[in-house]
């Protein structure tokens, strides 16, 4: 098979008559369709009890797929039970947030602290894994799908206090960090620790705790426990298969799970993207940086997008003709080197019966989804192998923490209104717009490759990052951090010392008092010509410049945004929730600094991207997210590869409404 991206998807061929898999595999060839992701579901197929197994029906999916020169994404089916698993081992299901012990339903319905899930799904992954590592088909392993949700059970309250142990080694250690002193919550015996649910710690929902700490560390427990059911599963296939890449398909800003405790233990990375109703561009932009961020920079797998339109919403509106292409190469932009769907041919039941689908029930070729697949399988194929391996040149990097980004939001205090994702995004689109390359990494990730360093509401700061980030200004970079960063340390206790903490030598300010406002209540910046809400920081200047200014009220005057000269660089403290426009203006003021606005920062619907290939091709990426043309002007002598066009420096150049063009510079 001619190397290109990878371009197909899920597809669930055990629920339509075989009859139908010859029609599939026709629009398949039609389509371009090179990948599929078989077995997904298939536990109760093919493991009709517990000691029976039968392969009859994924044996010839898979050489079925072989005799048609497609690759096979082989997934162990061990995201949803079987249901005489659950009648007969009751403790894989899981007991909920409020203590009930649920019945069979649903999918991702296995408790991951059940010794019987754990030595059924590793079974079956041995299972496969001996029947098929030699399969011609076989491309990758697929793990699960979709991991997420907690489990409150025995079980789980159990292994939680294993978990404390080897994380804290000693109840003193444990007490100190968690602050029991306060409401005499101090522990004498591990027994005595209860996961933070309903009937403990919790008065207002899973986020909402008396003891934050215990419910930083119960989601970090939860990251771990089920990363350990991925590797139970990964440890029983290369048992049997010691080459073929292994991975699960993640959700990319999703809150439950850290992925950088995954990331070491995926041979790629690969995610679902289905994006908010109203998410601007720039959304999934930051989750596919932040997926590729995971290895290193290396590409990545979009695992699962909808051809059309989703079906688990109140409303599920369409996309409209020319945004999947946008999306799909948005992605390859960021750095994919596989653009698959959900799915491929449409469920004829249940509740994804409406979801959107390569092929339609009826079967047929001329739907407008269908053409547009096709024509863009067609592109997929002309386009070749150029931007596979290739990697992005980022001088700018956004840190993005699940720490910092749990222990914000259970906080009570200063105010529930700010929202980690929000405000991280805000930062992310200032410097996307602005025509910078990002790479999102996380707080332990090697910063000496960039110029800006973008940190906002890094609540929680851990390790030697404040040196590290020090040492990005001593040598003439930029660090940005925001109101609400430095507060706490790894444990979630308060630094004892002056805000923000072990990031106020660099940002040259102190913070000794913090104003919260409802969101009708909007504090002018005038400087800036922009508006703050949220939260007011109080900054005494101890070394650095004021830019900004509140407005109002009794500290009006006080600063909103200062810049302080650190070594050959400085440091930039936001105070306040600025804006749209405050955000843009003090991010372009950073990038400009660099030489790093681009030059279509005044477009901001174009969105551009760098890749650099392995054999060092420079490729540059224009998409244009309006529903007009945009007429821009060429930055480089460049061949368009999609459509041969070539172009001088400095000449016009037109995208279409919804156009993109991959540029080969020269």
């Amino acid at each position: 098979m001619t190397r290109k991206i990878r371009y197909g998807g899920d597809y669930n061929p055990e629920q339509w008559p075989e009859e139908v898999w010859d029609e599939d595999h026709r629009l398949f060839t039609r389509a371009r369709i090179d990948t599929l992701t078989v077995g997904v579901f298939s536990w109760s197929l093919t493991q009709p009890d517990e000691d029976s197994y039968d392969f009859t029906v994924l044996d010839r999916v898979l050489d079925r797929a072989a005799a048609e020169g497609r690759s096979v994404c082989l997934a162990t089916g061990t995201a949803a039970l079987p249901p005489w698993l659950a009648r007969k081992y009751p403790d894989v299901n899981r007991t909920d947030f409020e203590g009930r012990r649920h019945r069979y339903g649903q999918r991702h319905n296995f408790c991951p602290s059940s010794p019987a899930y754990r030595r059924l799904a590793t079974a079956m992954a041995a299972r496969l894994a001996e029947r098929y590592a030699a399969h011609p088909a076989l491309l990758a392993w697929h793990i699960n799908n979709e991991y997420g949700g907690c489990c409150y059970c025995d079980l789980c309250a159990e292994a939680f206090r294993d978990w404390l142990r080897d994380r804290h080694g000693t109840l003193d250690a444990l007490n100190d960090a968690w602050c029991t002193a306060f409401w005499s919550h101090r522990y004498t015996d591990w027994a005595e620790i209860e996961p933070p649910s309903a009937l403990t710690e919790h008065w207002r929902g899973p986020d909402h705790t008396a003891f934050q700490s215990t419910t930083l560390d119960w989601f970090r427990f939860t990251t771990d426990a089920l990363l350990g059911c991925f590797l139970a599963e990964k440890e029983a296939i290369r048992r049997h298969d010691a080459d073929t890449p292994v991975t699960t398909n993640l959700m990319g800003m999703f809150r439950q799970l850290d992925y950088h405790r995954w990331a070491p233990h995926l041979d790629f990375a690969s995610w679902d993207s289905y994006p908010p109703l109203d998410a601007p561009p720039t959304w999934p932009a930051l989750a596919h940086d932040l997926m590729r961020g995971l290895k290193d920079g290396a590409p990545f797998w979009l695992m699962e997008q909808t051809p059309s339109t989703t079906a688990c919403r109140d409303v599920n509106p369409l996309r409209r003709p020319g945004e999947l292409r946008l999306a799909t190469f948005q992605a390859i932009a960021h750095g994919a080197d596989a653009t698959l769907y959900f799915q491929m041919r449409a469920s004829r039941g249940a509740c994804e019966k409406y979801h959107g689908a390569v092929i339609g029930h009826a079967g047929r070729d001329d739907t407008r989804v269908f053409t547009e697949v096709a024509s863009l399988g067609r592109e997929l194929t002309d386009l070749g192998p150029v931007t596979l391996g290739a990697r992005t040149p980022a001088r700018t990097a956004l840190l993005f923490d699940w720490d910092s980004w749990w222990a914000l939001e259970i906080s009570d205090g200063p105010s529930r209104l700010v929202k980690y994702q929000e405000t991280v995004h805000g930062y992310y689109r200032a410097a996307r717009e602005a025509g910078a390359d990002v790479d999102v990494v996380p707080q332990d990730a090697d910063l000496t490759p960039y110029d800006v360093v973008l940190a906002p509401v890094l609540h929680m700061v851990k390790g030697h990052l404040a040196t590290r980030l020090e040492a990005v200004a001593r040598r003439g970079g930029t660090v940005l951090t925001t109101f609400l960063s430095g507060r706490v340390d790894a444990h979630d206790r308060a630094f004892p010392t002056d805000v923000p903490g072990p990031l106020a030598a660099l940002m040259g300010v102190r913070v000794d008092e913090w104003d919260a406002r409802p969101p009708e209540f909007v504090q002018p910046i005038p400087e800036l010509s922009a508006e703050a809400r949220l939260v007011f920081e109080l900054v005494l200047p101890r070394g650095a410049e004021t830019v900004a200014t509140y407005g109002t009220d009794f500290y009006a005057g006080t600063p909103a945004v200062t810049r302080h000269e650190y070594g050959d660089g400085e440091a930039w403290y936001v105070a306040t929730a600025l804006d749209r426009q405050g955000v843009d203006r003090v991010v372009r003021r950073v990038l400009d600094r660099h030489g790093l606005l681009g030059p279509y920062a005044g477009h901001p619907a174009v969105e551009t991207a760098h890749r650099v290939a392995p054999d060092g091709t420079r490729l540059l990426f224009l998409l244009n997210h309006a529903q007009e043309a945009a007429h821009l002007t060429a930055p480089a002598t460049a061949t368009d590869l999609l459509t041969g066009k070539r172009t001088q420096e400095g000449t016009a150049l037109t995208l279409d409404p919804l156009g993109t063009a991959v540029l080969r510079l020269q």
